[in-house]
Parts: C-alpha cells; sequence; structure tokens
C-alpha cells in the first residue's frame, strides 16, 4: 500500500509535540487519511484518549479536535455543561459521595424502660424484653423520599428504569412503581432476610398501623420456576454481551499492537 505522510508541529500541544497525517494512495481507502501525534521523546499517539491519560491534567483538551490539531470553540450547552461540572466539583472538593446509607429518619426512643401495660384486664402483662423494648422506631414510608430521583452515567446520560414485573404490586398512599422499585433495591440492600412483601392482608387496609417496615411496600408476591429461568435467561445473554465486548476489545489491542510494530519496522 502506497502511504503519503506529512509531519507538522502541533501548536495547540505543549512545544516539541508534532502532527502527522498518513495519506492512503492506493487499495480500497485509498484517500483516507490517519492522524497521529508524536511526543518531544518520539513516543506515538493514535487517539484522543490515549493522548489524554499521557498529557493527564497538564493540558485541558475538552476542545482539542484530534483530526485537525485545533482547539475549537465549545457551543453555549458543552460550556453550560461544563460550568456545571465544574461547580459541582467545587462544591464536593472533587471528592465523589460514596455514602451508601439510605436516608431513612430513625427516631430514639422517648419511652423508659421497661414499658408497663397499666388496664383494668386481668391477662395483662408487664413487658420487661428489653431487646424488644429498645428497639429504633423506624419512619413509614421513606422510600418515597427517593421519588423523582434517577441514575445517571459519567457522561450525565439517565439511565433506563427496569420494568418490574406484573406480579409485583405497589402498597401504600400515594405509591407508584418507581417507588416500588427504590422499596425492593432498598430492601436487598439492607437485610439479608428473605424478601416477600407484605404478608397480611390487614396492611393492604390501613398500612400506617399493620405495614411490616423491614419488607418494601409491595403485596405479598411468589417467585415461580419460571420467574428463576427468566432471570437465568438474562443472566446468560448479559455474560454473552459482554464476552462479545472483551473479545472485540482484545482484537482492538492486537491490531494495535501490530500497527506499533510494523511502523516500528518501517
Amino acid at each position: 500500500m502506497v502511504m503519503e505522510k506529512k509531519r507538522m508541529d502541533c501548536p495547540s500541544l505543549p512545544p516539541g509535540w508534532k502532527k502527522e497525517e498518513v495519506i492512503r494512495k492506493s487499495g480500497l481507502s485509498a484517500g483516507k487519511s490517519d492522524v497521529y501525534y508524536y511526543s518531544p521523546k518520539g513516543k506515538k499517539f493514535r487517539s484522543k484518549p490515549q493522548l489524554s491519560r499521557y498529557l493527564g491534567n497538564t493540558v485541558d483538551l475538552g476542545c482539542f479536535d484530534f483530526r485537525t490539531g485545533k482547539m475549537t470553540m465549545p457551543s453555549k450547552m458543552q460550556k453550560n455543561k461544563q460550568r456545571l461540572r465544574n461547580e459541582s466539583l467545587t462544591i464536593n472538593k472533587g471528592k465523589p459521595d460514596l455514602n451508601t446509607a439510605l436516608p431513612i429518619r430513625q427516631t430514639a426512643s422517648i419511652f423508659k424502660q421497661p414499658v408497663t401495660k397499666v388496664v383494668n384486664h386481668p391477662n395483662n402483662k408487664v413487658k420487661t424484653d428489653l431487646q424488644r423494648a429498645t428497639e429504633q422506631p423506624r419512619q413509614l414510608f421513606w422510600e418515597k423520599r427517593l421519588k423523582g430521583l434517577r441514575a445517571s452515567d459519567s457522561t450525565e446520560e439517565v439511565l433506563r428504569t427496569m420494568e418490574l414485573p406484573k406480579g409485583l404490586t405497589s402498597l401504600g398512599p400515594d405509591t407508584s412503581d418507581e417507588t416500588l422499585l427504590s422499596a425492593i433495591s432498598s430492601a436487598l440492600h439492607m437485610s439479608s432476610s428473605p424478601i416477600t412483601g407484605q404478608m397480611t392482608s390487614a396492611a393492604e387496609k390501613n398500612p400506617a398501623i399493620w405495614l411490616n417496615t423491614s419488607q418494601p411496600l409491595c403485596k405479598a408476591f411468589i417467585v415461580t420456576d419460571q420467574d428463576i429461568r427468566e432471570q437465568e435467561l438474562k443472566v446468560v445473554q448479559a455474560r454473552r454481551c459482554l464476552e462479545d465486548a472483551l473479545m472485540v476489545d482484545r482484537l482492538a489491542r492486537a491490531s494495535e499492537s501490530s500497527r506499533d510494530s510494523e511502523d516500528k519496522a518501517a
């Protein structure tokens, strides 16, 4: 394959950096070109991520066009997005919030132990179970505080929400599928006991009184063998997608390594 190489200085990068454009003169890809950059020490870079990792924080490559080698003017939307990101980093001092504690308000017990129940009935007893009496009351329907919160990836793109099975029905005042998803996720995160939902039918009539706070805000449900098989199929499909992605990445690395070897040999 016949190729024409043009190497020139790159004023957008620190002194000593070179930009090389390789134009293909023959073959099916004739007329197309590849762009590379060389450091003052002669190290070759094939992509903007490689260049960014090497330079680190010494040069801001946010507006750098890898193909032209020039700094482009960001659009108004990009400027606002960058400003909001910088303000967020300033507030958090560059440290991400890794706290996984759920927003549950737990009030300290205001009752004296033991609690004595006094009414005119011969079967009443004095409660002296200190372990049970010292349990802190928990806020009911706290999962509703997660309403409206959506997860996003590193590019601030909102992630698609999960679709719950039809057998799961929310329970409680002003609850939705979004609230139910938060409740089930929180229950799986906080407890190692089985998640069964609210087993008593009285919770549907008056959840403020009969709600089991250790279970999510949903009616009782049963996981069938069909549900298990469908979940296993999803896991197999996810593993295949991951295997394909790893294979593509491995082939890309091998191709890049062979091209580097050919360039050195030339």
